[in-house]
């Protein structure tokens, strides 16, 4: 039997989750990273080499039957150059549409998606000219190559603009600058969605989020939405997902005040926000992911219940106190401890709401973590 190998452009945790749940469909992988000790090389063979290096893309394609990438900082260009050499999914068009924070904009704005404000910025003078039209406070971004609150200066008041352009503004004339009215959401949803090559579309239920300094701490699912509002997310989804013929995972980031959700970004890959479709769904985003770049029939996405994921930054805490709850699943990525990095998550699973609510609140206890389990908790306690 021939076994088909799946490529993946990048090393990290979410080539290695990718991994993890093909081997059940029987497949093969080869990972490539710019660095040796990449996460996802501990369960798959592991390339080393330049995302722009002809020759290592070269055997990259040569060895793989179809490429896919673990994170949207992979060059769009390089995603083309191997596009002519074997299939890679998502296309390299959404790739460069989601690695540029106007092009997302723009594209939003004329899919009929409601956005915050923005404008393009080359300039100190055009900076300026921005915030008297965008408004304060706002946040200064790179076009490009930003992600985990990364290459951002939020400008709370005018007086804020000489800061901001001494932290970003040599960056205007290499990847580009873009500022974006602050939008005071009440709550961070993202939908986390699919699309077969046959064009079939499905999502998980609607995710709730919480960030910790740009990066996602806790997500819980399903969020509390209404069916309307469910509805309306996912209809923006479904539209990004068919004018980019976009086929695999993503997940399109939205903030939601008064009943009414703006875009924030859309990630053109697996994403954080749903991994807790591992144990919380009947298809994991990551087999799903697989089975629509392969062209096979897409997975259940219906929910297991309910479920929250914790992230783990910096350092993994001990195990016990997941491990000792009914649903409690835990993840250690292989990674050295550093700060900022994402080294782990947990999730917990529970039939009802109260149930998962008092299970988060013990492992919260346990490991010194109220903080961060406090606002799932609240959402499931409905406060």
């Amino acid at each position: 039997m021939n076994r088909l190998t799946v490529g993946i452009l990048g090393g990290g945790q979410l080539a290695r989750m990718m991994a993890l749940s093909g081997a059940p469909l029987g497949l093969r992988f080869l990972v490539m990273d710019t660095v040796a000790d990449a996460c996802a090389g501990q369960f798959a063979p592991l390339l080393v080499g330049d995302y722009r290096d002809e020759a290592a893309l070269g055997e990259f394609a040569a060895r793989v039957d179809v490429a896919t990438f673990d994170f949207e900082n992979v060059p769009a260009e390089s995603a083309e150059w191997l596009s002519a050499r074997v299939p890679v999914f998502p296309s390299p068009r959404a790739l460069a549409v989601a690695q540029d924070r106007l092009a997302e904009k723009t594209l939003f704005r004329e899919q009929g998606i409601p956005v915050p404000a923005f404008a393009a910025i080359s300039s100190r003078e055009e900076l300026d000219a921005a915030l008297a039209t965008v408004g304060v406070p706002c946040i200064l971004k790179t076009r490009r190559l930003g992600y985990d609150g990364k290459g951002q200066f939020r400008i709370r008041a005018l007086a804020d603009a000489d800061a901001a352009w001494d932290a970003l503004g040599a960056q205007a004339a290499t990847v580009g600058l873009i500022v974006e009215a602050f939008v005071p959401f009440e709550r961070e949803l993202s939908v986390v969605a699919v699309r077969g090559r046959d064009g079939e579309f499905r999502t998980w239920p609607l995710t709730e989020n919480w960030h910790v300094d740009g990066v996602l701490s806790a997500s819980l699912a399903p969020a509390r939405a209404d069916a309307a509002l469910a509805e309306t997310a996912i209809g923006y989804a479904r539209r990004l997902a068919e004018r980019l013929d976009y086929v695999g995972v993503f997940a399109l980031e939205l903030f939601c005040r008064d009943g009414v959700l703006l875009a924030n970004e859309l990630a053109p890959r697996v994403h954080n926000s749903g991994h807790w479709t591992i144990e919380g769904a009947e298809t994991s985003q990551f087999q799903n992911h697989l089975r629509a770049v392969l062209g096979l029939p897409l997975g259940d996405t219906g929910a297991l219940g309910h479920a929250c994921m914790l992230n783990w930054i910096g350092a993994m805490p001990a195990a016990g106190a997941v491990l000792g709850e009914p649903g409690g699943h835990w993840h250690d990525y292989g990674k050295e401890p550093r700060e900022g990095r994402k080294v782990g998550h947990a999730t917990l699973r529970a039939d009802a709401p109260q149930a998962l609510a008092t299970a988060l609140e013990q492992v919260g206890r346990a490991l010194g973590r109220e903080a961060q389990v406090a606002p799932p908790v609240a959402a499931l306690r409905g406060a």
